[in-house]
């Protein structure tokens, strides 16, 4: 159906959400009903990837968040201060058109949010995300995200492991 390329920006009132159809009825509704709201109340921002055509063929969500420092792995919680809780951003949800499916653009939004959280000038440790089921945790996990040892439905990658990935790929080029 498509093998332009997709531009990804935030989400506003032009972009048509009313044909979007992921396969997930209630990450539809949200698109439709929902994260406009959420914008307004600044709880998530919302990025879209469009088509030459402007249509939107997938989105992502990213509000900010916390992790408790006694939730990550020993190993790791070891190496950070000592606070109780360390800053953070969660990618909330991430849907593609079921006319799109199949194309990376999964993997190429959440590069996108990883990039936009590094960018960021608040500071965060990592960028959390709360897989919905199995399949969507072995999609976080192939991308080096680390599961919470008590919910291993809750992944994180600590973002200077996402830069430092980032960076050898810019010196293959």
């Amino acid at each position: 159906m498509s093998g332009a390329p997709f531009r990804v920006a935030p989400l506003d009132a032009a972009h048509e959400r009313d044909e979007f159809r992921c396969g997930s009825a209630a990450l539809d509704r949200y698109l439709r009903e929902q994260v406009t709201q959420d914008i307004r109340r600044r709880v998530a921002a919302c990025f879209v990837a469009l088509t030459g055509e402007q249509r939107i063929a997938g989105y992502y969500t990213l509000a900010s968040a916390s992790l408790l420092l006694a939730d990550l792995p020993p190993g790791i919680g070891k190496k950070l201060p000592r606070y109780p809780t360390v800053p953070a951003v969660r990618m909330g949800r991430l849907a593609v058109d079921e006319a799109f499916t199949g194309q990376g653009l999964d993997g190429a939004l959440l590069a996108d949010a990883l990039e936009r959280a590094i960018r960021s000038e608040i500071a965060a440790y990592a960028l959390i995300v709360d897989a919905k089921d199995d399949t969507a945790a072995t999609f976080y996990r192939h991308h080096g995200f680390i599961p919470l040892p008590d919910t291993p439905l809750t992944l994180f990658l600590p973002l200077a492991t996402a830069q430092a990935s980032q960076n050898r790929g810019n010196e293959t080029h």
